[in-house]
C-alpha cells in the first residue's frame, strides 16, 4: 500500500521541482523530505529520483507516479470536500493568502468574523503577491487566496481554480503637497510624464502594469525608488521624491505632506478570491467567502 504522505512528498517535489524548494512548500526539512523519498523507492522497489548537478530530477518511474500522486491528492482533496459538505461544518485547518493591502483591508474583519461563527475553524494567513498566490491554490499549498487584476491588465488564472468577484478598487495618484498638480480635483497619468516615480518592486505584477500603463500613454516613466509597502511609498512621497499610484483598499493614513488626487481616467484594481475547483464543496471555503464578501462591502 502506497502512503499517502509520501506520494504528497513525491508530487511536491515533481512541482516545485528542488528539494529544497519541496520542503519548503510542506514545511518540512530537507532531511524529512529525503527521507520520505527513500521510503517511497523501496517501497515501489524502482529509482524515482537521480542526482542533476547539485540538485535531483525524477526518473521515468519518478514522473509516472508523479502524475498517479497528483491525480490521487486530487482525489482526496474531493473525498475532504464531501465529508466536510456532508458534516455541514467549517472545521479543520483553512489556509489563506493575500497580498498586503488586501490582508491589511480585508482579513481582519474576515479572520474576525470567521472566529465567531466558525469556532472550529483554525485559519492560517501568510502575504502573497497575486502570481504566487495563484501557483500555491493550484498546487494545494493555499486553500484560498486574494488575487488582483488592473481594469488594462489581466493575470491569468490557471485552469483548475476558480473565482468569484469581492470588490473594485480606486487608485489616486499620490504627490507632494506642494506638487504643482496638488490642486486639481482629476489628473491624468500622462500629467506626470516629467515627474520622478515611486514604485512596487521589479518583477512583480504592479510594477509591470505600472511601467506597461505608462508606456500606453506615450511615457517613458522614471522610476528612481522601488517599495513593497504603500506605507513606504507614501514616505517616500512625503519626502518629496516622487509620485505614485495609491490604491485605496489598506490604505490607511495617508502621512502629512501628501496630496491624493483621483485620476480621471478611472485606474482600478479588481480584487477577487481564487479556490481549487476540486475544493468548491468545502464549507471552510464557502464560509471564507462569505467572510471576505462582507468585509468587501464595508470598504
Amino acid at each position: 500500500m502506497l502512503n499517502l504522505e509520501r506520494l504528497r512528498t513525491l508530487d511536491a517535489l515533481a512541482r516545485h521541482g528542488s528539494v529544497r524548494a519541496a520542503a519548503g512548500g510542506l514545511h518540512v526539512t530537507t532531511s524529512a523530505v529525503s527521507q520520505q523519498m527513500a521510503k517511497l523507492e523501496r517501497e515501489v522497489g524502482q529509482q524515482l529520483l537521480a542526482r542533476n548537478g547539485r540538485g535531483v530530477r525524477l526518473t521515468e518511474a519518478g514522473r509516472l507516479l508523479a502524475d498517479h500522486a497528483a491525480r490521487i491528492l486530487s482525489q482526496v482533496e474531493l473525498a475532504q470536500a464531501d465529508i466536510e459538505a456532508q458534516r455541514g461544518r467549517a472545521v479543520g485547518e483553512l489556509r489563506l493568502g493575500a497580498f498586503p493591502t488586501a490582508a491589511r483591508g480585508l482579513f481582519p474583519a474576515a479572520l474576525r468574523a470567521l472566529r465567531v461563527d466558525h469556532p472550529d475553524l483554525r485559519v492560517r494567513t501568510s502575504e502573497r503577491e497575486p502570481e504566487r498566490a495563484l501557483r500555491e491554490v493550484l498546487r494545494g499549498d493555499l486553500d484560498l487566496a486574494v488575487a488582483l487584476d488592473w481594469s488594462n491588465k489581466r493575470l491569468p488564472v490557471p485552469d483548475g481554480l476558480a473565482r468569484e468577484p469581492l470588490l473594485d478598487d480606486a487608485a489616486d495618484v499620490a504627490m507632494p503637497a506642494d506638487h504643482p498638480l496638488a490642486g486639481r480635483a482629476q489628473v491624468d497619468l500622462e500629467d506626470f510624464a516629467g515627474d520622478d516615480w515611486v514604485s512596487w518592486p521589479e518583477g512583480e505584477f504592479c510594477y509591470e502594469w505600472l511601467v506597461s500603463t505608462l508606456r500606453a500613454k506615450g511615457i517613458e516613466p522614471r522610476i528612481v525608488h522601488l517599495a513593497g509597502e504603500h506605507h513606504t511609498q507614501l514616505a517616500l512621497i512625503a519626502a518629496g521624491l516622487g509620485v505614485c499610484v495609491a490604491p485605496r483598499l489598506g490604505r490607511g493614513p495617508v502621512p502629512g505632506g501628501v496630496t491624493l488626487v483621483p485620476v480621471r481616467q478611472k485606474v482600478r484594481r479588481h480584487i477577487y478570491a481564487v479556490w481549487r475547483a476540486d475544493a468548491d464543496r468545502r464549507p471552510s471555503i464557502r464560509a471564507a467567502l462569505a467572510a471576505l464578501r462582507s468585509a468587501a462591502e464595508r470598504v
